[in-house]
Parts: structure tokens; sequence; C-alpha cells
């Protein structure tokens, strides 16, 4: 198992590092004779430069995808309504053709369950997959820095308007910055709001910012809460505020696939002319460019070994990658690769039989199971909800001809999005029955209650004895008013008390 040695931050990365091995190195040597930074002293700003790449590319498909996802779901109609909606005050949860309620809490368990699981699943693969291409704060930093370089520039650019007096030129793209953000927090914080309030009705209060108490806080919350994080906060929520960095080494193993430096062939690191032959001045393969560490948006150095500030985003992949390929060399330099493999030079096709270990495959197991169990379960679901309560106020009575009498309360909930009719019968007792057999009808995604008055015959009544005995009544959901054809049907059990 891996394990976590800190070591104190150092510019321009703090960090500590992931692996035994990398504990007795010079580098960690020398590190660990610093004496430890205060989290709370001022920290020095980090300005990633832009890189292009494969890892780069991945990247960005992911944060168009979700983002495509989270700002689109809520504008997609369904059956005259939202096909995305968490209608609270309903008490309604609309998900494409699902109408759920909060009796279906279960399927909320599943999603957090499924979810984790996939975590542990791709971090046991390859690490922190989910930090450095899905998360929101990577996401959200991600498109905000993004906004950051189309005014003010690439790296050099910003560290040197930082750097220069204020005039005009920087006011304006300081401000225009500023607006750009704000405009995205506050559509984040409506479209996060749009998921609870119909959008479409969110938007013609916007117009009139008409909105309501709680639709202003959450607005204003979340779009807090995404300019906070996104614009300023940074690495610092993945460093210091993400539980996920600190436990990540329990999920960890020394076949997992993580970003890693070849230092057997990089080392002794040193700048060289591209002509030159790096055997003969005695160099490895790096060249001491430091893009890896100007790319890396917590500020790390991949080459002091992988460090729990490392979210996995293989920027420093692209780079160095670019790099070989101008000085001429193989890439692979800094890449993904396992600390068996790395150590034991182990082939991509060893490497990979060693990635699909017991555990990984544990992992897919239980989740392929847990996704089979759970679309099952949504297959298997009844269109229709029924509870059934007893009428405290009258348990038992006698009724005409010395039948008796039992009356009952039954709700039946409508899951679907069209006008359904229902039929209710009753059985447990000899001539037991409904003295009215109502005929039900309910609205798209509506809920009634039905009063039923269900009779024994005294002879029946006599045979079984006072006390409470149980009954079951059976509901059937009818294909049409004519209720020619039962499409389903739900049994619930209740008790018939007969007096003394």
């Amino acid at each position: 198992m891996s394990e976590f040695t800190r070591t104190p931050p150092l510019p321009p990365a703090g960090g500590g590092v992931l692996g035994s091995g990398d504990a007795s190195s010079p580098e960690a040597s020398d590190d660990a004779a610093v004496a430890v930074v205060s989290l709370y002293q001022k920290q020095k700003k980090i300005y990633p430069r832009a890189v292009s790449g494969l890892f780069m590319t991945w990247r960005w498909a992911f944060v168009w995808t979700t983002q495509l996802l989270f700002y689109g779901l809520p504008w997609i109609g369904w059956n005259d309504r939202q096909a995305v909606l968490f209608d609270l005050g309903a008490r309604r949860f609309y998900i494409g053709p699902l109408v759920l309620y909060p009796q279906d809490f279960i399927y909320l368990t599943g999603v957090l369950v499924i979810s984790a699981y996939a975590l542990f699943l791709f971090t046991a693969v390859a690490g922190r997959l989910w930090c450095g291409y899905a998360c929101p704060q990577t996401v959200y930093t991600e498109l905000f820095m993004w906004v950051e370089r189309k005014i003010e520039g690439d790296r050099a650019a910003r560290m040197k308007l930082d750097e220069a007096a204020w005039t005009v030129d920087k006011a304006w793209r300081k401000s225009a910055k500023q607006f750009a953000w704000v405009a995205m927090s506050l559509w984040t914080g409506f479209t996060f709001v749009g998921y609870f309030t119909p959008i479409k009705t969110l938007a013609a209060e916007a117009v009139t910012l008409g909105f309501g108490p709680w639709e202003w806080f959450w607005v204003l919350f979340y779009g807090l809460a995404t300019y906070g994080n996104a614009g300023f906060l940074r690495e610092q929520v993945c460093k210091y505020m993400c539980p996920y960095a600190r436990f990540q080494s329990a999920m960890f193993d020394k076949d997992t696939l993580i970003i890693t430096y070849d230092a057997e062939r990089g080392e002794p690191r040193g700048s060289r002319s591209k002509k030159a032959d790096p055997t003969k001045l005695g160099l490895g393969a790096c060249i001491d460019c430091s893009l890896c560490v100007h790319v890396c948006p917590t500020g790390i150095d991949i080459r002091k070994g992988l460090q729990y500030e490392c979210i996995g985003c293989a920027a420093c992949i692209d780079v160095c990658d670019g790099v070989m390929d101008k000085m001429g060399y193989a890439r692979g330099l800094v890449r993904y690769d396992t600390q068996n493999g790395l150590r034991q030079h182990l082939g991509r096709g060893q490497m990979w039989r060693r990635v699909l270990r017991p555990r990984v495959l544990v992992y897919s197991s239980i989740l392929a199971l847990i996704l089979a169990a759970g679309f099952a379960s949504l297959l298997m679901r009844t269109p229709f909800k029924v509870d059934v309560v007893r009428d405290r106020a009258s348990l038992a009575r006698l009724v005409d001809e010395g039948r008796i009498e039992n009356v009952y309360r039954l709700q039946v909930m409508n899951a679907t999005e069209s006008r359904q009719h229902y039929k209710v019968s009753v059985d447990g007792m000899k001539g037991i029955g409904l003295a009215e057999s109502p005929a039900i009808q309910i609205e798209p995604a509506q809920a009634i209650w039905v009063t039923l008055a269900v009779r024994v015959p005294p002879e029946s009544a006599r045979a079984v004895g006072s006390g409470a005995h149980p009954i079951q009544f059976q509901i059937d959901l009818l294909d049409d008013v004519a209720g020619k054809t039962v499409r389903a049907s739900i049994t619930e059990k209740s008790t018939f008390v007969v007096p003394r």
C-alpha cells in the first residue's frame, strides 16, 4: 500500500509525496529538514499556463459534456413539463419518463452507492480521474481560467499585468474579467434553482427580478460559491478543503495507474541545445524547462514524485510530450504508469494485466450487480402506489341484516403522466366484500383518498370469532374505464375487526 510523506510547501509547489520509495530520495530528505510552513500564511499565486494535447482534449470534452447537460437539461421538455424537475412543494421528482415520490428515496440511495463504487473503481484503476476530468471544482476552474486567458493573456502576460501599475488597459481587463465571472456565476446559480422551480417560470421572474426569498437566496448563494471557488480559491479547495486528497492513498496501490516522472530516464536533468547529444553531456532526457510546473493548476513539480495535491489532470504529460517532440526524444518522460511498472520496467501489456487485478474486478462486479438491480427495480416498478389506513373513529359497527362493517381510507397515487382508472376488491374472509365498489379515476401524477366500507356476513363473523383478522385489498390498474384488461395489480394487507 502506498503511503504519504508530508513535506512542507516549496515554491512553486507544495506537497507530500505519494509512495514509500520517494520518501527515501535525496529531495525528500532535504525537504524533511525544512520547517513546516503554516497553511494560514499567504500562499503564492499560481498562474497555470495554457497547454494542448491528448489529455487536455479529453478534459475539455468532459467540460463541454457536463456543462451542456447541466445548463441544457432544465430547458428540455417532456409531456408538457420540464424533463428534469425536483418539485419539493408538490413532493414529486420528474426525471424524464419517471415520476418519483418521497417513498422512492431508495433510488437516491442507489445512486449514491453507485457513485461511491464508481469512485472506488476509477481510483483503483487510474487514480484521481474524477478530480482531473469531471469534478465541478475542476470544470468551473477550467472555464474561469479560460475566460481569464482570453481577456488577460497567457501565463507570462497575466503575471506581467498583475505586477504592472494600474492603467486604463489593466483596469478594463480586470473589470471585464470580473464582469464575465459574475455573469457566469449568476447564470450557474439561476440554472441550479431551475432544477427546483420550473426554469421558464424562473426566467420570467428574472426579467422583473421577481424571485421569491428562497429563490433569491439560492441563486446568489450558489453563484457566490461558484465565483469564489472557481475564481479565487481554485487549487486551495483541492489542497485544503477537499477530503478526497487526504484519503486517496487508501484506494491506491502499487498497480494503480498514476502520473509519474521517469527519473531513471530523465535524471540528471539540465538544459542543452536541440542538436546536443545528452549522453555525451551526461544528462538525462529532462531539459529542466519547468513547463510541467507552469501548466500544473495546483503548482506542484511532478518530478518530486506524486503528491497529494496532484488532481490527475495530466497537463504535465501533454506539455512534456510536446517538449520531447521538439527535442526529438521519445515521449513518455512523464506518463501514466504504475509504481511496479516503473520499478520493474514492465511492458504495456504486463502493466495492464496487473491493473486488472482482483481488487478492480471485485469493484467492477459489485458495481455491475448494483446497476443491474437498479435498472431491474425501475423496470418492475408499478405505475401507481397504494396506502391503506383504518378509520380509527369507527373500528367496527353493526349494519343492516347483522353484518359487521369496518371503514378504511385508501390512498392511491398515480405515478404516470396520463389519466388512470382503478378497481378495488377485498379478500381474506368468507363472504367479505365492499359495500360499494367505487370507480376510481385519477389525473396524471395526482393522488386521492377513497373511503371504503368493508362488510362481513354475521355467520362468517361468528365462524372466525372476535378479534382482528387478516384481509387483503387488491387494487387493479385498468386499461380503460370499462376495465376489461388489468395492466398491473397491488395487494395491501390490513385487518378486519370483529367485535365481541
